[in-house]
């Protein structure tokens, strides 16, 4: 980090700090994104909310060990961590799907190799040895290959007590949305993870919430990444 990024973080922990430096060789979220969900996990713990913990989009596992290694920072390692993705890099977005600046997904993807993170391919083996590699206990670990929208709702956990999104495009949003909210704990933690940088993802939550009443408060964590908290 440079000294002026560095100005603006005096408030993490050397803990948090140790945890992120761990997870981002894993993860293309920035500092200000792990933070926030560490400290989300030690939310929904302090308060013991009940529930599993589901990332949907994990790329190579860096926010998942995240949560792990803050759970067991807690001492709580009987909760379950649900790990949904292809394991083989995006899916094909729609017209929905534009960056931020109005690129379509669809031009970025044709024009970029395999290996950038555009495609943000990961192999179920890289992320399990990755995850395992926390310590925390692989019987509370579930990684569900697959596109979403063909292992959702199939395999879904219970209750939630903290659900992050980062598929990036509509179509795996708006449906992960629709069947994992409801199983969200009141009080639990939401955080869409691209909703800033991706407008599939902005949309598919801005359509999703204005059904809801009351509509939830998004936080800002960065230029990208949202929070809620579920009411």
């Amino acid at each position: 980090m440079t000294s002026t990024h560095q100005s603006f973080l005096f408030d993490v922990t050397d803990a948090e700090q140790f945890i992120y430096e761990c997870v981002s060789p894993y993860t293309m979220t920035s500092i200000e994104r792990i933070i926030s969900l560490t400290r989300a996990v030690q939310y929904v713990i302090q308060n013991n909310f009940p529930g599993d913990f589901v990332e949907c989009g994990v790329w190579r596992g860096g926010s998942m060990m995240a949560v792990a290694l803050t759970l067991m920072d807690l001492g709580v390692v009987d909760r379950q961590l649900f790990l949904y993705d292809t394991f083989s890099g995006m899916s094909q977005p729609s017209s929905h799907d534009q960056q931020f600046d109005g690129t379509p997904a669809a031009t970025l993807l044709e024009t970029s190799p395999r290996d950038s993170h555009v495609w943000a391919d990961a192999s179920l083996e890289d992320v399990k040895q990755n995850v395992l590699a926390t310590g925390y206990p692989t019987e509370q670990i579930r990684f569900i290959q697959g596109k979403v929208e063909d292992t959702i709702p199939q395999v879904m956990p219970s209750e939630i007590c903290l659900l992050r999104l980062d598929t990036d495009w509509y179509e795996s949003t708006k449906h992960e949305l629709l069947h994992l909210y409801p199983r969200l704990v009141k009080n639990g933690i939401l955080i869409i993870d691209d909703y800033g940088h991706w407008q599939g993802a902005k949309t598919a939550t801005d359509e999703y919430f204005a059904q809801q009443t009351p509509a939830p408060f998004l936080h800002r964590i960065d230029y990208t990444g949202r929070l809620v908290v579920k009411i």
